[in-house]
């Protein structure tokens, strides 16, 4: 059985980015995302008797990288990074949510508390493409929380 044109065309290419980032009401796509992790301190007591005890501590930051951005007409990631100055940021809550094929339907989103930017990297460029506005741009936030969708 062949495929018409029209049929071709709306499902080829397959999509590559499949995570939407939200950051004030506007949406982006990338590719990938590194770094949505959940770790603690490690605080090792020891006693008078020899004995050794291990607990939690305090919860450590998150590093997170946002990989192959399209932002086609929003410039809204490169003037947050130019507007740090003197240590001061404006710290902002992020939606990270993974889409299905379509983009449409969400599977799990992590919402990014406090996040800023520490780094962010142009492509690289290429005449005949173009594909990626943001090769990579790393954030670190103070926590994250996961929800799943049905």
């Amino acid at each position: 059985m062949t495929d018409s044109a029209d049929q071709i065309s709306a499902s080829y290419p397959v999509p590559t980015y499949r995570f939407r980032v939200a950051v004030d009401g506007e949406e982006m796509a990338f590719q990938g995302v590194s770094g949505l992790s959940l770790s603690f301190e490690k605080i090792e007591y020891r006693d008078g008797m020899g004995g050794r005890f291990q607990m939690p501590g305090q919860r450590e930051a998150l590093n997170i990288s946002l990989k192959r951005g399209v932002v086609s007409g929003q410039a809204q990631f490169y003037e947050w990074m130019n507007s740090i100055s003197l240590n001061k940021v404006e710290k902002k809550d992020i939606s990270i949510s993974l889409t299905d094929d379509a983009g449409t339907g969400l599977f799990v989103t992590w919402n990014v508390v406090n996040a800023f930017p520490v780094k962010l990297t142009a492509p690289d460029f290429d005449a005949s493409s173009n594909e990626i506005a943001i090769e990579q741009l790393d954030l670190v936030a103070d926590r994250v929380t996961v929800q799943f969708h049905q």
